[in-house]
């Protein structure tokens, strides 16, 4: 049987090596001290690994790596808990230890499928062209009882279908709920965290649809690589929205300090725009946004970045990204003590801040405290 490489196939691995690449940056030290994080990277894991294998068994790779046939199963198995838990943790913040029960029926699948991980390879490639209903003739082999000794692996498809929908139905309680209890319309949330929740819910939704399409339409597994590419898709508008809300893009030239010497910026000059700027802060509240920007604000005050950045590194002696930190610290000040009720990574996202280890580093480096002990001490006054 020869390989068959076309789009859908050079789609669904370019997604498989997405998939592993943003993986490393939602896990890295840093990111995956937010649970949302945490549970996006183990999300994009079981994706990368589902739609690999599927890649394989359509191309017909997997004769040269039989060692993976069903490898991914147990990471089926995962994406359910995953998607819906990554909600928990927007809705719920901060979720306990006992959450993590959602992926004992995984974790036990794994230690099920050993058994049949640890079959020789002509095993593997029967059980693909059974499968897959490939056509090839089987291998001779002895077998010596079910490859599968458990019943609950033969019914891998079943229990990965049946997963996702009854966590996809637990979401849509959940999300629901959530925009109910806050009082938010769905399709107009305002905040980038409800965006973010809406959002989410959205993809989900489609993604589990399209797939009981797929299923019915295909009784056996020759339809996965639509459902794969669908999930490549997911992948891809992942990265775009991870590089839409990342600074890097927002940096002014480093170049900039140097042309202040020959700037014709006037000493009354600079005075008017800090008033100015000043005003416009305390009256917009533009820092509130995570997108707020220096070339944004340059723009809604009528300036170029290039001057705009003078004013505030000579005049205030500060970088854009310190007075921005500066006024989100202050604001959650206020709202730290003034909304007791209101969790502190609620009010971190609520200021502006995507990362609640942003916010505290921010917090603590403004005030020599941590939001909690900020509280805590202003409470007992």
């Amino acid at each position: 049987m020869p390989y068959k490489i076309d789009l859908f196939a050079i789609f669904i691995l370019l997604g498989f090596f997405q998939a592993i690449f943003l993986s490393v940056f939602f896990l890295s030290r840093e990111n995956r001290k937010t649970q949302v994080n945490l549970f996006w990277g183990v999300l994009l894991i079981s994706q990368g690994a589902c739609i690999l294998e599927i890649f394989l068994m359509y191309t017909g790779y997997i004769v040269n790596t039989l060692y993976l046939v069903d490898f991914s199963e147990p990471l089926g198995l995962m994406i359910g808990p995953s998607f819906y838990l990554m909600a928990l943790s927007v809705t719920r913040p901060p979720l306990s230890k006992k959450y993590y029960w959602h992926f004992a029926f995984p974790l036990l699948y794994f230690v099920l499928l050993i058994p049949f991980l640890l079959q020789p390879d002509v095993v593997k490639y029967n059980s693909w062209v059974g499968a897959y209903k490939v056509p090839l003739p089987f291998k001779e082999y002895h077998y010596h009882g079910n490859p599968r000794v458990f019943w609950l692996t033969d019914h891998a498809t079943e229990f990965i279908l049946t997963s996702i929908v009854l966590y996809t139905i637990l979401l849509c309680v959940e999300v629901l709920r959530f925009f109910k209890q806050k009082g938010i319309s769905f399709w107009r949330p305002g905040s980038n965290a409800f965006k973010y929740l809406r959002n989410h819910f959205l993809v989900v939704v489609s993604t589990v649809l399209l797939l009981l399409i797929v299923k019915a339409i295909n009784q056996h597994d020759t339809g996965d690589h639509i459902f794969a590419t669908f999930i490549a898709v997911s992948i891809y508008l992942t990265s775009f929205q991870v590089m839409q809300h990342s600074h890097f893009f927002k940096q002014s030239s480093a170049q900039e300090a140097e042309r202040y010497k020959s700037s014709t910026l006037s000493g009354e000059g600079q005075q008017m725009l800090l008033k100015k700027l000043d005003n416009f802060m305390i009256a917009e509240r533009p820092y509130l946004s995570p997108d707020f920007s220096l070339p944004e604000l340059a723009q809604k005050l009528g300036t170029s970045v290039h001057i705009l950045s003078q004013v505030i590194n000579v005049g205030l002696r500060k970088s854009f990204f310190e007075m921005t930190a500066e006024y989100r610290v202050e604001e959650a000040k206020k709202m730290l003590i003034e909304y007791n009720n209101i969790k502190v990574e609620e009010i971190a996202e609520q200021v502006g801040y995507n990362s609640k280890s942003s916010f505290n580093t921010a917090f603590k480096k403004m005030t020599g405290k941590t939001p909690s002990e900020y509280r805590r001490e202003n409470a007992k006054a």
